[in-house]
């Protein structure tokens, strides 16, 4: 499973690298106030995507750090309950 794993790896790298040697042409990104800068497309591209990526890893986090706040409150308003958990239970029914 492990070489399988490598080897579609090595081959998006390498279909990847293709795609950059294809796309070396540069190109302006244009700015509002007249601003513009030159840039091979596909670093152009790869910052964009890298740019979203970093953005939805932010965004999972946030989701993240407010679960794991509402477990941490949940869990403190359970400790009164594990207590009276740990008591006998009550006596069932009486079948006749």
């Amino acid at each position: 499973m492990r070489v399988i794993t490598w080897a579609v790896l090595v081959a998006l790298f390498v279909l990847l690298l293709a795609f950059a040697a294809k796309n070396t042409d540069a190109v302006s990104l244009r700015f509002y106030f007249g601003l513009a800068w030159q840039a091979p497309l596909i670093l152009l591209l790869f910052g964009f995507f890298l740019a979203g990526v970093v953005l939805g890893l932010l965004a999972r986090q946030l989701t993240v750090f407010r679960l794991g706040r509402r477990l941490r409150e949940l869990g403190r308003a359970q400790v009164p309950v594990q207590a009276a958990a740990s008591a006998p239970p009550p006596p069932g029914p009486v079948e006749g």
